[in-house]
C-alpha cells in the first residue's frame, strides 16, 4: 500500500499553541493542502485523509473553486480514519496572512499544489508571475502562522517557483530547509518505464532524478538503479526524453481539460510520507528540488534524506554514465535560467508581515 501500516494508538493533538516539532509523537500531525479542492488537491487531500499519522487536514481553496473546500471535506469525513479534515474557503482577493490563521497554525506540513495549470503550447515561463504571486500569498501566510512547518511546492514552474519562495523565506530569517520542491513524479515516471522495459519489480526499482522538474532539467539517472543499468546503452536517450516528455504526454492526452493530476497526487503523497516519516525521527530519503551546494547552482534536485526539521541530508550526484554527463552538462545553463527568473522575483519582493 502507499503508506506504511502502523499499529500503535495514537493521541489526539495538542492544541496548535502547544505544537513543537521536537515534541511531536508519531500519529499527530496537522497537514494542510492548499488548491485541495482541485484536480491535484482532491486526491492529494484522499491520500493525506489516510495517512495514520495525519489526525487532522486542512482543505484550503478559493471560493471559485469547482467544488467548494466545505464539500471536499465533507466527503472525507466519512473516511474511516482518524482524522478531522475541514474546509477553509477563500476570495481570490483575500490575502492569506489576514485570513488563513486557523487553518495553517499548528501545521508540521503544507503541501501547495496550487496555481494555474499549463496548457497545450504554453510555456513555463508564461506560468511564473501568476504562480508565483499565488505561492508567495500561501508561502508568506505560512511564514507568519506555521514558520516550523515544512511547505512543499507543487507550483509550476517548479525550477523558478521554489528558489523564489526560499529566498523570500530566508528574508525572513527562517529556515530554508522547511522549503520543498516536489519531483516525486519524475522518479516514478522513471521507475514505471523501467519496470516496463526490463521486468523488474516496480517497488525494487529507484531511478534518481536530478535537476529540475521541466524539460531538460529532468535528468534520470538510470546507471545507478540495478534494473535500470541493465538497459541497453542505446536505448537510454530515447528513455531518458520519455521521462522529459511524460508530463507533456499527459497534457495532450487531456485535450487541454488538465495535466498530470491523479499521479501527481500520488508523487506529492509519496514525497509527504517522507516529510511525515522524517518528523517523526526516521531518516526517509526521496529525491527533491531544494536549497543545495551539490552543483554550482544555488538550487538543484538530487536525493535527500528528511529528518525532524526537514531537510537533513542533500547528497551528492554520484556516479554518472557517459550519456548522463554530457546531459548534465547541456542542462545546467537552461537550470541556471530558470533559477536566476526566480531569485530576481525575490529580489524585488518580500513577505508581508
Amino acid at each position: 500500500s502507499l503508506f506504511l501500516a502502523h499499529s500503535e494508538v495514537f493521541a489526539a493533538p495538542p492544541p496548535p499553541s502547544a505544537l513543537k516539532l521536537d515534541a511531536i509523537m508519531p500519529g499527530s500531525y496537522k497537514v494542510c493542502v492548499v488548491g485541495g479542492a482541485g484536480g491535484i488537491g482532491q486526491p492529494l487531500s484522499l491520500l493525506m485523509a489516510s495517512h495514520p499519522d495525519v489526525v487532522e487536514l486542512c482543505v484550503y481553496d478559493l471560493t471559485v473553486a469547482m467544488v467548494p473546500p466545505a464539500g471536499v471535506a465533507a466527503d472525507l469525513s466519512h473516511l474511516n480514519s482518524r482524522c478531522k479534515v475541514t474546509g477553509y474557503a477563500f476570495d481570490v482577493a483575500d490575502k492569506a496572512i489576514e485570513k488563513a490563521e486557523e487553518c495553517l497554525s499548528g501545521c508540521h506540513l503544507v503541501l501547495v499544489p496550487a496555481g494555474m495549470p499549463r496548457k497545450p503550447g504554453m510555456d513555463r515561463k508564461d506560468l511564473l508571475t501568476v504562480n508565483a504571486d499565488i505561492a508567495k500569498n500561501i508561502v508568506e501566510a505560512c511564514a507568519k502562522f506555521c514558520p516550523e512547518a515544512v511547505v512543499a511546492l507543487i507550483v509550476n514552474p517548479v525550477n523558478s517557483v521554489v528558489p523564489a519562495m526560499c529566498e523570500l523565506w530566508k528574508k525572513k530569517g527562517l529556515n530554508p530547509k522547511k522549503i520543498v520542491g516536489v519531483t516525486t513524479l519524475d522518479v516514478l515516471r522513471a521507475n514505471k518505464f523501467v519496470h516496463e522495459i526490463t521486468g523488474a519489480a516496480v517497488e525494487d526499482i529507484d531511478i534518481p532524478i536530478v535537476g529540475g522538474h521541466a524539460g531538460t532539467t529532468i535528468l534520470p539517472l538510470f546507471s545507478q538503479d540495478k534494473a535500470g543499468a541493465t538497459i541497453p546503452a542505446e536505448q537510454i536517450p530515447d528513455l531518458d526524453k520519455k521521462v522529459q516528455d511524460a508530463g507533456t504526454v499527459v497534457v495532450s492526452a487531456k485535450a487541454g481539460k488538465g495535466s498530470a493530476t491523479l499521479s501527481m497526487a500520488f508523487a506529492g503523497a509519496r514525497l509527504a510520507r517522507a516529510v511525515l516519516a522524517g518528523l517523526s525521527g526516521e531518516a526517509p530519503t526521496e529525491c527533491a528540488y531544494v536549497e543545495s551546494t551539490v552543483t554550482g547552482l544555488p538550487y538543484f534536485a538530487s536525493k535527500v534524506t528528511f529528518g525532524p526539521d526537514g531537510v537533513q541530508t542533500v547528497h551528492p550526484i554520484g556516479d554518472l554514465s557517459a550519456h548522463e554527463k554530457s546531459r548534465l552538462e547541456g542542462m545546467m545553463p537552461t537550470l541556471k535560467e530558470e533559477i536566476d527568473v526566480g531569485l530576481e522575483y525575490a529580489a524585488s519582493r518580500e513577505f508581508a508581515s
